[in-house]
């Protein structure tokens, strides 16, 4: 089909690209095992980074893929009525700023990846629009930088089970990601252990404000790691978190400044939340912080191997929080007493 879209002008494939796309939408469905509403239709259709689940549209990004590949091989022309038909649909897909001429396409090829992302980010546009603020809060969050890193970004409606502290599932999920952050600066060979406030050890002690504590972590001082997740939809973030992206893991790091700051002056720590929102975007503290940590486990590597490591850390984490959300939905789910 991609191979269709690259090399037929769009108008003459796109009935049989539109029957493609609803195939696509009825194995969906019947994988998942419900219908598929329009509205949630549209999202899932968006790329990952868009808190989509990347399904997308060959009929709508048909004109990108048509354009892109005359453009490219040259064999595009101002007088090629069908490269002119293809780019007034387009311009009509995406906002005007992002709008093309056929001598701008001509003079500079634009790579459908570009093409494409302009399109995606017009219906991410309209989406937001139509939606509540609780939805705005879940996508803002899950299109926020390595929010996706797990690869399967699929709107859940457990926001009770992710943050419901009965039945032990908060604790759980807390105890994996700290399993997780210290195995990671073990990797790094730097110096860190479980402190006396990480719930992991006897006596629990919150007047030492940590779960892990790291040596020398900067400027020759201890950091104080104390992760903390939360969600963009409690009554007392949601409406912000539907107007920016990351404010519930911000509001979150802010709190745990407030708590742990004078305490840790006085233990001559630093203090260091590491904040993720329930869609697994993590706050800019910990976003930071873990890139430091790829930092010294790529150390003497390429650019490309940090960068690769980065993405594998959020990878870990991400689906460490997921798998552990999902326990607790299932947890709460009834199974009916007849199913087979």
């Amino acid at each position: 089909m991609v191979h269709v879209a690259r090399t037929t002008p769009p108008h003459l494939a796109f009935s049989s690209l539109e029957s493609f796309d609803s195939d696509v939408r009825m194995c969906f469905s019947n994988c998942v095992a419900t219908d598929i509403s329009d509205v949630a239709w549209k999202q899932a259709q968006l790329g990952l980074s868009y808190g989509g689940l990347g399904l997308r549209s060959i009929s709508h990004h048909s004109c990108a893929a048509y354009i892109a590949s005359l453009s490219f091989s040259g064999l595009g022309s101002a007088d090629n009525p069908h490269l002119m038909r293809s780019i007034v649909k387009y311009n009509g897909l995406v906002s005007p700023p992002d709008g093309i001429s056929v001598e701008s396409i001509l003079a500079s090829p634009i790579p459908q990846r570009i093409l494409s992302q302009r399109l995606d980010d017009h219906s991410f546009g309209l989406v937001i629009a139509a939606a509540t603020d609780a939805d705005k809060a879940r996508l803002l969050s899950t299109s926020a930088p390595h929010a996706a890193s797990w690869l399967s970004v699929v709107p859940s409606i457990g926001h009770h089970a992710a943050t419901c502290r009965r039945g032990g599932d908060v604790v759980i999920r807390h105890n994996r990601l700290l399993d997780v952050v210290l195995s990671f600066c073990h990797q790094a060979h730097i110096a860190a252990r479980l402190e006396a406030g990480s719930g992991l050890t006897p006596g629990l002690d919150r007047a030492r404000p940590a779960d892990v504590l790291v040596r020398d972590w900067a400027q020759g001082k201890p950091a104080a790691f104390d992760i903390t997740v939360t969600s963009p939809l409690t009554p007392a973030i949601l409406a912000e978190a539907s107007r920016r992206v990351g404010a519930a893991a911000e509001a979150a790091e802010n709190r745990k400044h407030t708590a742990n700051d004078p305490k840790c002056a006085e233990l001559g720590w630093r203090c260091v939340p590491l904040a993720v929102e329930t869609y697994c975007n993590w706050g800019e503290e910990a976003r930071g912080t873990f890139a430091l940590l790829a930092t010294r486990l790529a150390f003497g590597s390429s650019s490309f191997r940090k960068a690769r490591v980065i993405s594998d850390m959020f990878g870990r984490l991400n689906i460490t929080l997921v798998r552990a959300i999902a326990r607790a939905i299932l947890a709460r789910t009834v199974i009916p007493s007849d199913f087979s």
